[in-house]
């Protein structure tokens, strides 16, 4: 089973975007690995809080500007 990990700061994309990369990165997987891959594929999204990551030494805070504007959640997620 494959199984990817992506780790980004929090509020940096949105839903549609973090469902265009599962997409993305399961398509990939199935050109390695082949189709059979696809319904065994894990890929997880991790949102990373605001100072819960640093580089450089420099502690990271995503800027306002950079944030993902968030469309409401489908309803069969938000219940």
């Amino acid at each position: 089973m494959p199984f990817v990990n992506i780790k980004t700061p929090e509020a940096a994309l949105s839903l549609a975007q973090k469902e265009q990369i599962v997409h993305r990165v399961t398509d990939l997987l199935v050109e390695y690995f082949s189709e059979a891959a696809r319904p065994h594929t894990m890929v997880l999204i991790e949102e990373v809080k605001d100072g819960g990551y640093a580089r450089a030494d420099e502690v990271f805070v995503v800027p306002q500007a950079y944030r993902a504007e968030q469309s409401a959640m489908p309803a069969e997620v938000a219940t």
